[in-house]
């Protein structure tokens, strides 16, 4: 199948890992790839490089390589389809000539402040700090100079598809963490685009918003073929040929939603890695705009409510880092899964509100607890129980308390109704415990499926079977459930009283003393 070119390729880009994913005409996973990298803070922003970019693109493609060399002992030449997917949001500049006009911006920069209060007080719509239209119209009010000679603005998924194919195209789902879509007419939202143009007329810039953004595709449309240059660019051995169709570059918000089915309405799904998300997808709009809610969209176009945390399990990954090193100093053979699993396990025999110990997770700024900068936090009283459990069940919590603070107001004041939660990403890599801590911080049955761990390149892989594979014509919601999943929803836990009530007490104390996160950003300097 490899060797006929029959083989689907779904290939991420995220905040520490570059991943590929091979599918088979089942859409099983049959190979996969990897390649490890980290922002860096530059000049006070948050940024990856085009040469970091390129290199763990190749890189990952060339470990996808050897590993389809060890499993089958053949080359891939050829591919039924590739797509490309990465971390949403930011800003990536080009000029005329293709030429970057300023660094990457990722998500993780929270300097938009100024910028996302007007657009949304203009738009009366939410628009988030992290959002390309925010970091654009910040670098017009700080008086950049590289915004006059602007011709071409995308996200880092819509950057690799355009180095791969020409085009100049991006996912819907993508494309909506841009500037609002419309789900009526699957484009950019025009009003906002209209009133965009009329706050920037007097600039005297030689462009207009919708000159400027890549053109908006949904799943299933054709987004251009791999060029000679593209597969010279991917494949740095020279076997793979020219000519593989690439399905609309799409966000991680997305893939995350294909690779747990939860695109229909009434479904909704987490993600939980280094950054957290919970995408719902609604059966209407809300009522009002909410500052913790985003209005993004299904890779097909259905509006979904996205509450988005900078911060999730980076702080737990460097506790758990400590203990590792604690077991090395006595000597003791260090097998990380088998530490995780301990302590994770560990943290389920603490009580329901952890003693009274907080954590915050904040490695960087935390827009929904209103921190534009983070600084990770422990805190406790005398008085608090000060245990192993309490500790590692405080530091779970925390990975997903600001989750809890967004979906309480779909829950609680919007009366969202959901059927069905699907979580994936590493927070649930141990089976049952990141399951269990966020169903009682949701108040609802969180699913897990047994492909939880394969990701959004697989979903991506997923979309991009979806371009060549969908031969009776099904909507993406039907084709992933009779396709892909044929009735899979995984395995389920439901909260009990117990945990709901311990983690709202949690909630509470997490919640008095976030001016204690805030004086510690003061006082602390990076």
């Amino acid at each position: 199948m490899i060797e006929e070119g029959k083989a689907v390729l779904g290939i991420e880009f995220g905040s520490t890992r570059i991943k590929a994913v091979l599918i088979d005409e089942h859409n099983n996973p049959i190979a996969q790839g990897s390649h490890e990298w980290e922002n860096q803070l530059v000049d006070g922003l948050w940024t990856y490089s085009l040469e970091a970019v390129k290199f763990g693109l190749q890189d990952c493609y060339r470990d996808l390589r050897e590993d389809v060399k060890k499993k089958y002992g053949c080359e891939i030449t050829n591919l039924k389809a590739i797509g490309i997917s990465a971390m949403m949001h930011g800003y990536l500049p080009f000029d005329k000539g293709g030429h970057q006009l300023a660094g990457f911006r990722t998500w993780r920069n929270t300097n938009t402040g100024e910028a996302a209060k007007i657009l949304s007080e203009e738009f009366n719509y939410n628009i988030p700090l992290r959002w390309s239209i925010s970091h654009l119209y910040q670098a017009i009010l700080n008086g950049e100079k590289h915004v006059d000679e602007l011709a071409f603005l995308t996200t880092l998924a819509g950057y690799i598809h355009w180095q791969l194919t020409g085009e100049k195209v991006i996912g819907i789902g993508d494309g909506s963490g841009m500037i609002p879509v419309d789900p009526a007419t699957k484009n950019y939202d025009a009003s906002m685009v209209e009133k965009f143009d009329a706050m920037i007329a007097g600039k005297g810039f030689g462009w207009k918003l919708e000159d400027v953004l890549p053109k908006i595709l949904v799943a299933g449309e054709n987004a251009g073929v791999l060029t000679e240059d593209g597969a010279k660019m991917l494949d740095i051995s020279g076997n793979l040929k020219a000519g593989v169709p690439l399905c609309p570059p799409e966000g991680d918000a997305g893939t995350g939603m294909v690779a747990t089915n939860a695109v229909k309405q009434r479904t909704g799904n987490v993600s939980a890695g280094t950054s957290s998300f919970s995408m719902i997808v609604l059966e209407k709009d809300l009522s009002k705009p909410y500052e913790m809610i985003d209005m993004v969209t299904t890779p097909d176009g259905s509006l979904v409510a996205m509450v988005h945390c900078n911060n999730c399990t980076s702080d737990l990954n460097a506790w758990v880092g400590l203990f590792r090193e604690y077991t090395e100093l006595l000597g003791v053979p260090v097998d990380m899964n088998q530490i995780f699993g301990k302590l994770y396990n560990n943290a389920l025999n603490g009580d329901p509100d952890c003693g009274g110990l907080v954590s915050f997770n904040y490695f960087s700024g935390e827009p929904i607890t209103g921190l534009n900068e983070g600084r990770p936090l422990f805190v406790r009283s005398v008085s608090n129980r000060f245990n192993l459990a309490n500790f590692m069940r405080a530091n779970l919590n925390a990975a997903v308390a600001c989750l809890k603070i967004g979906n309480d107001i779909l829950f609680d004041e919007e009366k969202v109704k959901v059927d069905r939660i699907t979580g994936h990403g590493g927070l649930f890599k141990t089976p049952g415990v990141g399951q269990r801590v966020l169903a009682a911080a949701l108040n609802s049955p969180i699913s897990v499926m047994d492909t939880a761990g394969e990701g959004g390149a697989w979903g991506m892989a997923l979309l991009a079977g979806y371009l060549v594979n969908n031969t009776q014509d099904r909507n993406l919601a039907d084709y992933l459930e009779i396709e892909v999943f044929e009735g899979n929803t995984g395995s389920s836990i439901t909260p009990t009283e117990e945990d709901v009530e311990g983690f709202n007490r949690y909630i509470k104390n997490y919640l008095a003393a976030i001016p204690v996160e805030k004086a510690a950003v003061e006082a602390i300097k990076n």
